[in-house]
């Protein structure tokens, strides 16, 4: 059976299909084409700008870092002058307390001397006399317990190198050994700090 003829309507659609083929392809490649140059495009800002962000980002980073270095140079010198206000402090109270130390060695051998005077009064003496050397000597004391100055008068006490001068050590049996027998001259302290040494007699274990 012969194939149909086909109409002028079939033609002309016929002719229409083949016409938008070609216009369909057109607009699929246009498309391809936008998007191939978008992608392009973006790769290309990012690759301008990319250099220009991590310019800014190494910048940053380098500040951050100058920043946190004065901020430890800062701390460090603000630590420092801590230091050295506290260590003049100390060399201004220490200079204070301990001023007088050399004017208090000056009068040591005073005080050894009214103290020697009062025992070696004997019977002779006069009750006036023995209560003038006993008031001298008194407000010496006092004057130098007033601007702090101690004294050291270990009888009896264990030895101890520090504050002691052992001038002699003595077998005794009736004390413990390193024991201060006798206190041969009296020691001193000037606010706590030693100014002359108690030389004193010291017990050893017999035999």
């Amino acid at each position: 059976m012969a194939k149909d003829s086909q109409t002028p309507l079939d033609d002309e659609l016929a002719r229409e299909e083949r016409e938008a083929e070609p216009q369909a392809e057109t607009v699929e490649g246009e498309l391809e084409d936008a998007i191939e140059g978008a992608d392009q495009a973006a790769t290309e800002a990012e690759a301008a700008d990319n250099p220009e962000a991590e310019v800014l980002a190494a910048r940053v980073e380098e500040l951050e870092q100058s920043v946190a270095e004065a901020k430890d140079q800062a701390m460090r010198a603000a630590a420092e002058a801590q230091n050295v206000r506290r260590r003049a402090e100390q060399e201004a109270e220490k200079a204070r307390k301990f001023a007088l130390e050399k004017f208090v060695k000056e009068l040591l051998p005073v005080i050894d001397s009214l103290e020697k005077a009062l025992e070696s009064m004997g019977d002779e003496a006069s009750e006036a006399h023995i209560e003038g050397v006993s008031m001298t000597l008194k407000m010496q004391r006092d004057v130098m317990a007033k601007f702090g100055v101690e004294v050291v008068e270990p009888h009896g006490e264990p030895f101890d190198p520090q504050y002691h001068e052992a001038m002699a050590m003595v077998p005794n049996p009736e004390l413990e050994p390193n024991t201060v027998m006798d206190v041969m001259q009296k020691g001193y302290l000037l606010n706590g700090r030693l100014v002359r040494p108690a030389m004193v007699v010291v017990s050893q274990a017999a035999g």
